[in-house]
C-alpha cells in the first residue's frame, strides 16, 4: 500500500502541470503561514489483512520560505515489529507478535527547504503505547520516542491552496520502555532503525 501511493504522487509531480515552487515568500500575493493536513497512509485502512486503524492530523506554521514546524496528532496499531524490512519477512505469520501494539501520541516537526521543492525534515514522537493480547485483552502499558528523518518535494496545487509532499524517510526508536515478555521475543529480532519508508503528506494552506 505504501509503495503505491509513493508511487502515485511522484507520477503527479511528474505530470502535474502547476508551478513546483515551495520556497514561500512573504511578498508573494498567495503566500500563506498556516496549514493543515494529513497522509495518505489512511488508506491503509482499507487493508483488510493488517488495519492500522491509523489516524492523522498535522497542524503546522511556515517561519520562514524555507523553516517549517508543525504539530502532528496520530494514532495506529501494529502486529509486527517496526524493524522489518521489507522482503519475505515483512508481515510475515512467523514475525508477527502475539497481539498487537496501539499507540497515541504526538510528533514535532521541522522542516527545511534545501531546493526549490526538494526538502529534509525531522519528526521527533512521543507515542504513549497499550499491549494487546491476542484475545483482545489489555495486557501492559508502555512508551517510546519514534523519530522519523525524511526528504522529499513539495507540490503546490490550484494556486497554493493545496499541497502534496511525496518523500522517503529512515525511522529510528532511540527509546522505548520495556515490553511485555511476549512481545520483546518478538521485537529483540530486528533492529532500532527502518530505511526506506515511503510517505505522502497533503494538505490546505490558510
Amino acid at each position: 500500500m505504501e509503495k503505491k501511493l509513493v508511487l502515485i504522487g511522484l507520477v503527479v509531480m511528474l505530470i502535474s502541470p502547476f508551478k513546483l515552487k515551495a520556497q514561500y515568500r512573504k511578498q508573494d500575493s498567495i503566500y500563506k503561514k498556516c496549514f493543515v493536513g494529513s497522509t495518505l497512509f489512511v488508506l491503509g485502512n482499507l487493508d483488510t489483512k493488517n488495519r492500522p486503524d491509523f489516524a492523522q492530523l498535522n497542524l503546522g506554521y511556515r517561519i520562514t520560505g524555507k523553516d517549517v514546524i508543525s504539530l502532528e496528532l496520530k494514532t495506529w496499531k501494529y502486529g509486527w515489529p517496526l524493524g522489518i524490512p521489507f522482503g519475505s519477512s515483512f508481515e510475515s505469520p512467523e514475525e508477527k507478535f502475539p497481539g498487537y501494539i496501539r499507540e497515541y501520541g504526538y510528533a514535532l516537526a521541522y522542516q527545511r527547504f534545501i531546493w526549490k521543492g526538494l526538502f529534509a525534515a525531522v519528526h521527533i514522537m512521543n507515542a504513549w503505547q497499550t499491549f494487546v493480547d491476542d484475545g483482545g485483552h489489555k495486557i501492559d502499558n508502555g512508551f517510546q520516542v519514534f523519530n522519523t528523518y525524511r526528504v522529499g518535494y513539495h507540490v503546490r496545487l490550484f494556486k497554493d491552496r493545496f499541497f502534496i509532499q511525496p518523500s522517503i524517510a529512515a525511522t529510528h526508536r532511540p527509546y522505548h520502555t520495556k515490553m511485555p515478555e511476549s512481545f520483546k521475543q518478538v521485537d529483540d529480532r530486528w533492529g532500532k532503525f527502518f530505511f526506506g519508508e515511503p510517505g505522502m503528506h497533503f494538505g490546505f494552506n490558510f
